[in-house]
């Protein structure tokens, strides 16, 4: 891909930006490109060089603030006509309910995911403590030489670590899944308010 096909592409798919915006981020890898084929790098090869155009949009969503991006979508492009607003006032006790339901219904299932994670947390933070008892009552029953109990409760110690470090991994795995989740989302609603769908 030329430089020209690259930033057209990329202006294309970055349309929900402000327009001051846009053209400081299609100046600064107009630069970067120019920069690279000044240094006797085809053109072809310094757009390569730079990254692939998703991964670009990607990282410029990532960065840009949502409330930016709504706020650009909101502004009108053009008039709204007298029909218009009247469906629009007419309809708001339809639609305005349904939005919010629709949101709480969102918000309540991202919240619930979160408590999941947390619970699975505080087992693993009870089989540590199951783990650290065991360990104590080994060295009391031991010193008061009850032999078998101090057996039963270094087996359990040991059993109790084994379970938290187990569930220690799965936790940091469900953790990490769902922060990665997050950020997704937040891409995807980003992405959504460009207007633009990521082509591959």
């Amino acid at each position: 891909m030329n430089k020209q096909a690259f930033l057209t592409q990329l202006r294309t798919r970055l349309q929900g930006i402000p327009q001051e915006d846009l053209e400081e981020r299609l100046g600064f890898y107009d630069e970067m490109i120019s920069d690279r084929i000044e240094e006797g790098i085809p053109e072809e090869e310094a757009v390569a060089e730079i990254g692939s155009l998703d991964e670009i949009v990607s990282q410029i969503l990532a960065d840009y603030p949502l409330s930016k991006i709504v706020k650009e979508k909101m502004k009108s492009k053009r008039r709204l006509t007298a029909l218009e607003i009247v469906l629009l006032v007419l309809g708001f006790p339809l639609w305005f309910p349904l939005l919010i339901a629709a949101f709480a219904v969102l918000l309540s299932l991202y919240i619930t995911v979160w408590a999941v994670d947390i619970s699975l947390w505080a087992v693993d933070l009870a089989f540590a403590a199951c783990a650290l008892c065991g360990f104590v009552f080994t060295v009391i029953f031991a010193v008061s030489g009850v032999g078998g109990a101090a057996v039963a409760a270094l087996g359990l110690g040991v059993f109790s670590v084994g379970l938290t470090i187990l569930m220690f991994y799965g936790c940091l795995m469900t953790t990490k899944g769902i922060l990665l989740l997050t950020k997704k989302m937040f891409l995807g609603i980003k992405a959504m308010f460009v207007g633009k769908e990521h082509t591959k």
